[in-house]
């Protein structure tokens, strides 16, 4: 294990080094790391990091959202209102119907097999979207906008609603039927989460007034109440449940609120911290991706996943409607909305776990979405905030 940590860092951080200096962002090196030395190539990870690969990738993950609660302005999210509410399901909503359209023409699928699918696909990367967004608040572009505020919280809310309807379709398939409940859940899950979150912060805040600890210790003490929520909505067995990453990031947010000055040391600390997470994060990401299987999928598969994303990038468009967002506004939310990599990793093999005839075909769209759209998507936020957003 410890050779494979040592690897991971070591040449996680050099190809993302590399990758700066050529004007690429740093995470396609540490993708390209992941999957260099991942099973499907030179074999060099050791099976324990493997194993517990997807508890690792949620530290990281658990680290930059709260980072992102910490430095979020919730005032230019207000500003925005509506539009803020429809990123969280109408892109996905688009882009799920795009693959239900498309695929059964191309693909030869149902339209059940299909919208599994464009279920696994339609996930925003909070792994690529929300170190982007937080890179943008902190050199200050867009921010006054909203735009990275709006991308942030439609990214947080936009794979709970996906994943719920990923779990509705296969229920379907398996012949489950459809549950009202599940879908009552998704505004349930987002409205616990916030609230959770927001009072846990609250009174964070207010203890940290009261007892003087070192800002190290109210980090470990943040780290230690946000992995409890994750645990506890994993052990959760009950219709209704709430929302663990909204809640984390909430609990950045309610403790920005009452305590400014602390929230702002504290995230440097975060900042640091992610130093480290980025690496495992984005390196155990391209771990995961099984590059054998894009030699089974040909230019159909290309075009359905283009499709599909292109019917998202209008959804992005369409919840701008009627908003002061210019148009070079719009076309940075568009791009920014559309890179795959954590969601598709963590279920795209469910469906040929499960036996399905559609699995492989599933497992293999979602590699080839990862493979374009987390390197395309992360190239197209760095190359772009600077010409498309204003600085404030």
């Amino acid at each position: 294990m410890l050779l494979s940590i040592s690897l991971i860092l070591i040449v996680g951080m050099s190809m993302g080094w590399i990758c700066k200096k050529i004007k690429l962002p740093s995470l396609l090196g540490m993708l390209f790391t992941g999957i260099v030395l991942g099973p499907y190539v030179l074999n060099l990870l050791d099976e324990s990091i493997l194993g517990i690969s997807s508890e690792l990738r949620k530290i990281a993950l658990i680290i930059i959202l709260t980072r992102a609660g910490l430095g979020l302005d919730m005032s230019g999210l207000k500003k925005i209102g509506r539009p803020a509410v429809l990123m969280c399901f109408l892109p996905a909503s688009f882009e799920l119907l795009g693959m239900i359209v498309l695929a059964p023409k191309l693909m030869g699928m149902t339209v059940l097999e299909s919208a599994i699918m464009g279920a696994v696909l339609a996930a925003v990367s909070p792994a690529v979207v929300v170190p982007g967004m937080v890179k943008l608040m902190e050199e200050g572009y867009g921010v006054k906008e909203g735009i990275p505020q709006l991308i942030l919280a439609g990214a947080s809310v936009d794979d709970v609603y996906v994943i719920v309807l990923f779990s509705t379709f296969t229920g379907m398939m398996q012949g489950e039927g459809a549950s009202l409940i599940s879908f009552v859940n998704i505004p349930v899950s987002i409205f616990l989460g916030i609230a959770i979150g927001f009072l846990s912060g609250s009174l964070m805040a207010y203890y940290f007034k009261k007892v003087h600890i070192r800002d190290t210790t109210k980090v470990l003490i943040i780290l230690s109440v946000s992995f409890l929520f994750v645990v506890i909505e994993d052990s959760l067995n009950t219709p209704i449940t709430f929302s663990s990453l909204i809640a984390i990031m909430f609990i950045g947010i309610g403790l920005q609120k009452k305590r400014e000055v602390v929230a702002r040391r504290i995230s440097v600390k975060y900042g640091k911290l992610w130093v480290a997470a980025e690496v495992f994060l984005f390196v155990l990401v391209g771990a995961t991706v099984n590059i054998g299987y894009l030699g089974k999928v040909g230019v159909k598969a290309f075009v359905v996943i283009i499709g599909a994303l292109l019917l998202r990038m209008l959804g992005v468009f369409v919840c701008m409607l009627g908003t002061r967002i210019n148009g070079k506004e719009r076309l940075f939310a568009m791009m920014a909305y559309t890179p795959k990599a954590t969601v598709q990793a963590a279920i795209g093999g469910i469906p040929l776990s499960l036996g399905f005839a559609c699995g492989d075909t599933v497992l293999t769209i979602a590699v080839l979405a990862i493979v374009l759209t987390a390197p395309l998507g992360a190239f197209a936020i760095d190359f772009s905030y600077k010409k498309l957003l204003n600085k404030n």
